[in-house]
């Protein structure tokens, strides 16, 4: 029965782009037709009936596990991710995606003690891994493809500064960053914008290296990181700047963030958001993702954003969507991991890079050929907080990753 219903989905869900199937029997089976084409061999009987109930699930752990093997991997999600992107699901995958929608809030609790628990799973991982893949600042979100030439770090650069541009910051003004990361962004606006930091961050590994980080630059005076949760803050921030934490926030929290931000914010303030968010209505998120790689994750739909927005009376000043950035930022990631491996795998052993390479690989179709996207919301009270023009947010083409453009363009 269940080999049955696994056919029926695969017909269901493949049809433009070809998927070749080979069973644990030795059969073989093609889905779909066209380019691009991608080949699966099925080596675990017992695993049809888990891919059948629950295929993002199945597939991640079967690959994972070696149940299922994959020839390219990267070709593989160029083939699927299309497929099941906006694809209504079979009638007997239904009452499982009903329950999922129907319990997904309670799927993102994260009270602070949560919250603690969830970052560390992530975060408080050997720092020697994120040095395998991320750029020399560890920038750990969307980099800013400003130009199509740019390489990950300067394109990482690019992004901190086009943020900073965006926040208007001036000498001495205080700037609150929610997930401050390793502190790369805290160090780029006090060093280069005069500004004053607070960095908070759940995570002991990031908060440890952030603040010897500090130390090192010579700014322990301006840089002030904090083992602390955003809820936990009570002084009254100029700036408000948050890089890859939202999704970490949780739908039943929005309200209490969006509520935080306008209490920490001055009346001439401004905040910006920079999430992964998705296009379409309000979701659940990929089981295996949060099973593995981030425990209470959740990239929220645009409308998800904006109602708690609303509901306290800020003003949307600015939102800029970035699309593909985020794609080519995990295919870079991805090719740097994959050079030291060998690495990685001293580091654990070879499921996880198997699951790390998943991971890399699932997130950059997405954003190429799925429903992410990242989303740059910037915030404030009164409806001047920004220029009522968004000339400003551009300094002269060809310097978009050298502050001193921005200086400059702002003059």
């Amino acid at each position: 029965m269940w080999t049955a219903l696994l056919d029926v989905m695969l017909k269901h869900f493949f049809r433009h782009g070809t998927l070749h199937v080979t069973m644990p029997d030795g059969t073989s089976h093609r889905y779909g037709s066209g380019s691009p084409e991608t080949h699966v061999r099925v080596r675990d009987k017992g695993i049809i009936k888990d891919l059948v109930l629950n295929p993002e699930l199945a597939i991640g752990e079967g690959y994972m596990d070696g149940r299922i093997e994959i020839d390219d991997l990267r070709g593989f999600f160029a083939v699927a991710i299309p497929a099941i992107y906006k694809a209504e699901r079979p009638w007997f995958q239904k009452p499982l995606d009903l329950t999922k929608q129907t319990f997904r809030k309670l799927a993102q609790s994260n009270s602070l003690l949560k919250s603690r628990s969830n970052v560390s799973h992530h975060y408080d991982l050997s720092g020697e891994l994120y040095d395998l893949f991320l750029d020399a600042d560890r920038q750990y979100s969307c980099a800013y493809f400003a130009r199509p030439d740019m390489t990950l770090d300067e394109a990482q650069e690019a992004k901190k500064h086009h943020i900073a541009h965006k926040l208007r910051i001036e000498p001495g003004m205080k700037v609150l960053d929610i997930g401050c990361g390793w502190g790369g962004m805290a160090l780029t606006l006090a060093r280069d914008y005069g500004a004053h930091v607070v960095g908070v961050t759940l995570s002991k590994e990031q908060h440890a290296i952030a603040v010897k980080r500090a130390q090192d630059a010579g700014l322990s005076d301006r840089i002030d990181i904090r083992l602390q949760d955003y809820r936990d803050v009570t002084e009254s921030f100029d700036r408000i700047v948050s890089v890859g934490m939202f999704e970490h926030v949780g739908v039943p929290y929005y309200d209490q963030y969006f509520g935080k931000v306008k209490d920490l914010l001055k009346d001439d303030g401004l905040a910006l958001i920079h999430t992964i968010g998705h296009v379409g209505p309000p979701n659940y998120s990929d089981p295996w993702m949060v099973k593995y790689i981030f425990p209470g994750g959740y990239s929220p739909a645009l409308s998800e954003m904006v109602a708690p927005i609303d509901k306290h009376y800020l003003v949307l000043q600015d939102i800029e969507v970035l699309r593909t950035h985020y794609s080519k930022t995990l295919g870079h990631w991805h090719d740097r991991f994959m050079e030291k491996a060998d690495k990685a795998r001293a580091l654990y052993d070879d499921r996880f890079v198997r699951m790390w390479r998943y991971y890399l690989l699932a997130m950059e179709a997405a954003f190429r050929d799925g429903s992410l996207l990242v989303y740059q919301v910037q915030i404030g009270k009164t409806f001047t907080a920004a220029p009522v023009t968004r000339d400003y947010l551009y300094p002269y083409e060809g310097e978009v990753s050298d502050k001193d453009a921005y200086a400059k363009a702002a003059e």
